[in-house]
């Protein structure tokens, strides 16, 4: 089980580099052209949550990331040790649980610098965090689906 825990640090580690280059090396919202438009490195910063909604509300987002953080933790604990899909999807989100709560801590905001434009749409710019959770909040989903059907298909009638 360690494993996981190990892969949510480098998560951690990773979101936290990548985040530390961007402060060190670029000018807030300074924005460099990876691949035109579609693709650009541009430094923001965020003190809400997703789409910025939530603004300010730092007290908010250290609570409900804590219990985040201790509930996955005991999922990861409880329920995942013989299902990898759920072993993996809690891994994620705790590194990116972890990541962002970072920042929240120590910056007192979220730097976000991943920013795309998908057919025209100027999507928000996030971070490896963020993408962690999605990662892992999808794979959630996907591990409960199947584990569902799971138990559909054992059923006897």
């Amino acid at each position: 089980m360690y494993v996981y825990y190990i892969i949510a640090g480098i998560l951690v580690v990773i979101d936290q580099v990548t985040k530390w280059v961007v402060v060190k090396n670029m000018e807030l919202y300074e924005s460099i052209t990876i691949i035109q438009d579609f693709f650009y490195f541009t430094s923001h910063r965020n003190k809400g949550a997703a789409w910025g909604i939530l603004q300010g509300k730092m007290i908010f987002f250290y609570i409900v990331t804590t219990i985040v953080v201790i509930g996955v933790i005991y999922y990861m604990q409880k329920y995942a040790k013989n299902d990898k899909l759920l072993a993996i999807s809690l891994t994620f989100v705790l590194g990116g649980a972890i990541g962002n709560f970072i920042d929240r801590i120590f910056r007192g905001e979220v730097v976000d610098f991943l920013d795309f434009i998908i057919f025209g749409y100027d999507f928000p710019i996030f971070n490896v965090a963020d993408s962690s959770l999605v990662v892992g909040v999808t794979l959630v989903l996907l591990a409960t689906f199947i584990d569902e059907k799971k138990k559909k298909g054992n059923k006897t009638v």
